[in-house]
């Protein structure tokens, strides 16, 4: 079911009442205090983006697996943007770059159960039809940005809560490999040499092999070592950023 706010600090705060069950969908409009990974704030136009949480309830999944609902979130956004022609990338862990442009953010926060999950809450903001940027912000663009048409939304989160709970059913049904294959497969710069930043800011050259199980990116280095990376250990630095 979709929930409908106009206004609320975060849907990922709001998400936690206990009155929302597996698969509600909080949509606001407006977040005073909307959130992104690496503890940045995320930006969106009112009217012209969406902005909303989905509570999950992966009871059956291991904490140690975690990550495939990361996998099979990132998924379900490239699927629903290639329905409208917009081909993206998942940029690791799961943000989704159209090019070299992010149209999608995602902060996914757990609660465990024992040895495993009890409560997943996905935070996504999709760049809807958003046509200009703040200045501040490195790389955006939008569904309109990339097609040069604008959406429903409410449709657009339609068929992403469809593409997810296929997805959702396909991890709940123990088809593992096939998503982590298909993650593999549709990663942004994935066999590609790139620019790499370590937490301290030393860059590297490296090329993405690909991802463990567990989440932790594998990155051959120039000489040939393949080394893995957990999430805010290393970090993409962008093309237009390499020269600086």
């Amino acid at each position: 079911m979709i929930h409908y706010l106009s206004h609320t600090t975060s849907t990922n705060d709001e998400a936690r009442g206990a009155m929302y069950d597996h698969m509600d969908v909080i949509w606001a409009e407006h977040q005073s205090a909307g959130r992104g990974q690496r503890g940045h704030s995320w930006h969106s136009t009112e009217g012209e983006n969406l902005t909303f949480s989905v509570v999950l309830k992966p009871l059956f999944l291991p904490i140690i697996e975690q990550f495939l609902l990361s996998e099979i979130v990132a998924l379900a956004l490239v699927d629903t943007f290639a329905h409208y022609g917009i081909e993206c990338r998942i940029k690791w862990t799961n943000d989704i770059y159209a090019g070299d442009s992010k149209i999608t953010g995602v902060l996914i926060e757990h609660s465990l159960s024992g040895d495993t999950l009890a409560r997943t809450i996905v935070g996504i903001g999709i760049n809807v039809n958003q046509l200009t940027f703040p200045s501040d912000l490195p790389n955006p663009t939008s569904m309109a940005v990339e097609s040069g048409q604008k959406f429903d939304r409410r449709e657009v989160l339609e068929l992403f809560i469809a593409k997810l709970t296929y997805l959702y059913s396909e991890l709940e049904q123990g088809n593992k490999s096939l998503i982590e294959e298909r993650y593999r497969k549709t990663m942004y710069h994935l066999g590609e040499r790139h620019t790499y930043a370590y937490a301290d800011g030393e860059r590297f050259e490296a090329t993405i092999r690909g991802v463990r199980p567990s989440g932790e990116l594998q990155l051959e280095h120039c000489d040939g070592t393949v080394r893995e990376y957990a999430f805010k250990e290393v970090e993409f630095v962008l093309p237009h950023k390499e020269g600086r």
